[in-house]
């Protein structure tokens, strides 16, 4: 088993006013040669927006981008005709292929709104873009929530990569192994909150934590209603 720890403290850091954002991998003006991507995972952006404001249309291609709002509304609009708010409790897909632009902006005029945003690499280059978001039921405990997977066959949103994501709330004390779903596949866990114990390595909130080279991890909730993001993505 390879492990890599990346604490929260250390991520790449910016403040733009409307935008305060936290980089997990490098990204933007952010750069560390140590810290380009986790296998197939190239960004895991922890982004803060003030009330009514966002990024504005932008291009993308050929990469799967999953959105997952922690609290708050994010607005989408794209070029495929999309237009839509995804809510907290739900999930976004989006596949570049061969090109789309879009924005995301806070929907709310008076709160704040916290979403992550990851990117991963596509196992297929210049496909037809596609969008999709759904709900979930978050509230359920002590277990995961399958939220991503690689086909339209299987639990939640698909991506173009054989790559899962869970999501889960669970109590202090309860452990688990997760096992990876695909040989050389790794595990990239994101705490959303709480602490955690995973593999003997101590987790606080928005710690990053990569394992591979093995083929189940031993998680344990450190803390009640510690919530958990597992990206299980080829190396």
């Amino acid at each position: 088993m390879r492990t890599v720890l990346y604490r929260a403290n250390t991520r790449g850091h910016a403040y733009h006013g409307w935008l305060d954002t936290h980089h997990t991998f490098s990204f933007a003006d952010y750069y560390d040669s140590k810290r380009i991507h986790f296998g197939m995972l190239r960004v895991l952006n922890d982004d803060i927006v003030t009330a009514g404001k966002g990024f504005g249309t932008h291009p993308h291609e050929n990469m799967e981008i999953i959105s997952i709002p922690l609290y708050g509304d994010l607005q989408h609009r794209d070029s495929m005709g999309n237009g839509s708010v995804i809510h907290h409790g739900e999930v976004q897909v989006m596949s570049a292929g061969t090109g789309i632009t879009h924005s995301e902006f806070n929907a709310s005029a008076t709160e704040d709104l916290n979403f992550f945003q990851i990117w991963v690499f596509p196992n297929r280059k210049q496909v037809k873009p596609r969008y999709d978001q759904r709900r979930f039921d978050f509230s359920v405990k002590n277990q995961l929530i399958q939220v991503v997977s690689p086909g339209p066959a299987d639990d939640g949103l698909w991506i173009y990569q054989d790559a899962w994501f869970h999501i889960g709330t669970f109590d202090g004390g309860h452990t688990f192994n997760y096992a990876l779903k695909r040989e050389g596949n790794g595990l990239f866990v994101m705490v959303i909150d709480g602490e955690w114990d995973v593999e003997g390595q101590a987790l606080s909130r928005r710690d990053g934590f990569g394992v591979r080279d093995t083929a189940s991890v031993r998680i344990t909730a450190g803390s009640d209603n510690a919530r958990i993001l597992l990206i299980d993505v080829p190396m």
